[in-house]
């Protein structure tokens, strides 16, 4: 009797057990599904979109350690002998005020792409890379990111230090050698470009009037090597203060050049030149 009577107990402890777990489970997306069926017809309509595509990777982490600055990676990468090229890759966080993070468009002949940026991630929400080939399909990838407050978390400088660097870039190219995986990608050299800016999300709060900061933000970028385009952006509140952008790209030892501006109508331009 004593037996049946452990092992019922240990039976109904399992039980529970593995009830409380697909309850926590499902806990972690919130209507996730729903949020993702309502967004895509305003994005792409009624494109169809291949989900978990093997063309795209996508890192990112999976509890954010910072909210307003959530890194992650994409590497878009074709398989031998397929005639087609890359074209676009549009960045989504379905749970922020403004799901709609960024879209590039990149030059040339792309058969394989290799770009990180940070993001702000304002909740408990997927993060969606969806890359369009040449012949208009499109591919994607997602990550499930636990991070809450990054488009209302304050600024991390002050307004004077922000608008004193206002605009400045900083732009380098690196040698990409033994980053990432075995992928063209992640073998070839990185444009790495970094734009000063706040990037306010029209969220965050003056902590002196307590008033909302109107939104401010880079929201076009134009990268070229002499008149070729290496990406384009448009982008929107989702991306964060400081604008990060890492791109592989292929160096003809021609000039690059930047062109960016935002929201307020501000232009901001840099270059790099060849390596002499």
């Amino acid at each position: 009797m004593h037996r049946y009577q452990r092992r019922l107990r240990l039976f109904l402890a399992v039980t529970l057990f593995s009830a409380l777990a697909v309850s926590a489970a499902a806990a972690q997306e919130p209507g996730a599904d729903a949020t993702w069926k309502s967004l895509r017809p305003d994005i792409f309509g009624e494109r169809p979109i291949e989900e978990a595509s093997p063309l795209v990777r996508l890192t990112a982490p999976k509890r954010a350690e910072d909210a307003a600055m959530v890194p992650i990676d994409v590497e878009i990468v074709l398989p031998e002998g397929d005639p087609r090229t890359v074209s676009k890759l549009t960045l989504i966080v379905d749970e922020n005020p403004a799901p709609l993070a960024a879209t590039f468009t990149f030059g040339g002949s792309r058969r394989d792409v290799a770009l990180g940026t940070r993001l702000r991630v304002n909740s408990y929400s997927y993060v969606r890379a969806i890359a369009e080939t040449s012949d208009g399909a499109l591919h994607m990838a997602e990550r499930y990111v636990k991070a809450s407050g990054g488009c209302s978390a304050p600024a991390m400088k002050d307004e004077e230090a922000q608008l004193k660097n206002l605009g400045q870039l900083k732009l380098k190219s690196v040698k990409a050698d033994g980053m990432g995986d075995a992928s063209q990608a992640s073998r070839v050299s990185q444009l790495q470009l970094m734009i000063r800016h706040p990037n306010y999300s029209g969220l965050q709060m003056d902590p002196l009037t307590r008033a909302y900061i109107p939104a401010k933000f880079v929201d076009n970028i134009r990268v070229t090597q002499g008149d070729e385009l290496i990406f384009s952006m448009v982008g929107g509140i989702s991306l964060s203060e400081d604008p990060a952008i890492r791109v592989s790209y292929d160096p003809d030892g021609k000039e690059v050049h930047v062109d960016a501006g935002d929201t307020d109508g501000r232009k901001f331009e840099g270059e790099l030149k060849p390596a002499s």
